[in-house]
């Protein structure tokens, strides 16, 4: 325990600082902008900003991003519950209930109770990741090539199990990923594999150009073709403070989704999107007013909002003990991190106590500004969505293109995001996940790695997958979740709960 405390004082040092508190507040003022406004997402949005990352201290930088996450699962609940414009993923289950309240009158309290749930989970989640983190840590040190490339392949898999949409195209969307993560030259033999005597392509598919492509460009033109015209609450937005019904209905829902959250942000392909859907799911079987789900249940707003704020925080356990990004935005904080030359891992701990402990810190307080910024600023959020998007998206091509460029000088990069965005766009209109295809690319050459590794010292014995105790137990895990996705009972679970959302 005086560990745990010396440690969060040191934390809270480094994020009370002026420059980090100044970048904690940005993040969660673009995550919450980003969170309004329909289409970017914090996945996009991290991925037009990794370019200005590298001007950063690495504190600061992370900070940044991660205050730009969770700040987005804040912002993703104004307009679902104003407008039924889900402005983040996660929102859109809150929109189902949040919506019919502000129809009858009552958006102040679904803001309220969004708000509140969101403070609670997400002060809960972070003291989770301060809890344990050194443990995760010192189990990660157990870790050789073996258990690394069992925990990729968990989480590859976990990864398919838990996306939207079909099965067959996850699947194909991470193996594409892992084919494109093995353009570049190959680090054992120091021949170019695959880059079609491109010199450009000699150090492989460019992250940023990758991530900018298929989160930027692609979310741009699809996003342009939507004219959708909506019934919007902003002038009736009244009473923000929930009355003690009110409370005695939200509060458990919103521990029972905090849980529920907290343990789902952990798991590979997890994070605030399945934590957000698990969770009303769990409150609809569970409330005794059942009936009122879908018609402007507060348990409906409370749950989700708890859950998408809590998986939103815990995911960043695997990305900081183990080095494996659980879901798309941890991805990219990888790219990040690569950016100052600082490698995720348990090591991070050790060589980075004030990075690691000051990111802990930190969420804390992001947690503290937006409970303190969204309420009173509802409606200045809100009135961004009368920004017409013919102004909007061509700044922000022009800023993605800008920081493609920047990262390496070249205009390759740029053209290269161009034709993921392209790409990327087919996908979106082909119903087919990008972020799969992400994590593939980046788990791909680590998973390669790992593999070469583990052979290399069992001189080529593949047992040595099956016969080391930590790696088996993956290996076990990843064929349960296999058998759980042929399991009749489960798909219809599963595109059951997609479509009611």
């Amino acid at each position: 325990m005086e560990t745990l405390i010396s440690n969060l004082a040191l934390g809270f040092e480094t994020a009370l600082s002026l420059q980090n508190l100044a970048y904690a507040l940005l993040g969660c003022l673009l995550g919450t902008l980003i969170g309004v406004l329909p289409g970017l997402g914090p996945a996009t949005t991290i991925a037009m900003l990794l370019p200005i990352t590298y001007t950063l201290p690495p504190v600061a930088a992370l900070i940044m991003l991660s205050g730009i996450y969770y700040g987005a699962q804040y912002g993703g609940s104004t307009t679902a519950i104003l407008v039924n414009l889900p402005g983040e993923a996660s929102s859109v289950v809150t929109a189902i209930d949040g919506y019919q309240m502000a129809r009858k009158g009552r958006a102040g309290a679904a803001l309220a109770t969004a708000g509140i749930s969101s403070f609670i989970a997400g002060c809960f989640a972070t003291l989770m990741l301060a809890a344990f983190a050194a443990p995760m840590a010192e189990l990660a040190f157990k870790f050789g090539p073996a258990e690394y490339f069992s925990l990729m392949v968990l989480g590859l898999v976990g990864a398919v199990v838990l996306a939207s949409g079909s099965l067959i195209k996850a699947v194909g969307m991470i193996l594409l990923g892992l084919l494109i993560g093995l353009v570049g030259t190959d680090v054992n033999s120091g021949v170019a594999r695959y880059s079609f005597d491109v010199p450009e392509l000699t150090d492989g598919i460019n992250f940023v150009a990758l991530a900018m492509g298929l989160f930027g460009f692609a979310e741009i033109i699809n996003n342009v073709e939507q004219r959708d015209t909506r019934e919007t609450f902003t002038n009736k937005v009244t009473k923000l403070f929930p009355t003690r019904e009110d409370f005695k209905r939200f509060i458990p829902a919103a521990l029972r989704g905090t849980a529920l959250g907290t343990a789902l942000g952990i798991l590979p392909g997890g994070g605030a999107t399945l934590s957000a859907f698990a969770s009303y799911t769990l409150e609809k079987k569970l409330s005794s007013r059942s009936e009122e789900f879908g018609k402007g249940a507060i348990e409906g707003v409370a749950g989700p909002e708890a859950a998408n704020n809590a998986g939103a925080q815990t995911s960043f356990v695997p990305l900081l003990t183990l080095g494996i990004p659980s879901n798309v935005v941890m991805a990219l904080m990888v790219g990040a991190m690569t950016i100052h030359n600082i490698q995720p891992g348990p090591q991070v701990m050790t060589s980075n106590p004030d990075l690691f402990w000051g990111l802990i810190a930190s969420m804390w307080i992001g947690n503290a500004m937006l409970i303190v910024l969204n309420l009173p600023l509802v409606g200045l959020w809100v009135k961004l969505l009368k920004v017409p998007y013919r102004l909007l998206y061509p700044a922000i091509l022009v800023f993605c293109c800008i920081g493609v460029y920047s990262i390496n000088n070249n205009t390759f990069d740029v053209y290269m995001a161009a034709g993921f965005g392209l790409i990327g766009y087919v996908f979106i209109r082909c119903g087919m996940e990008p972020a799969p295809l992400l994590l593939g690319y980046v788990l791909g050459p680590m998973m390669e790695e790992n593999l070469r590794r583990a052979l290399l010292l069992s001189r080529g014995e593949f047992s040595t997958l099956v016969t080391r105790p930590l790696s088996a137990g993956l290996l076990a895990a990843t064929a349960l979740l296999l058998l759980i996705v042929l399991l009749p009972a489960f798909k219809r679970t599963r595109e059951d709960a997609f479509q009611e959302a």
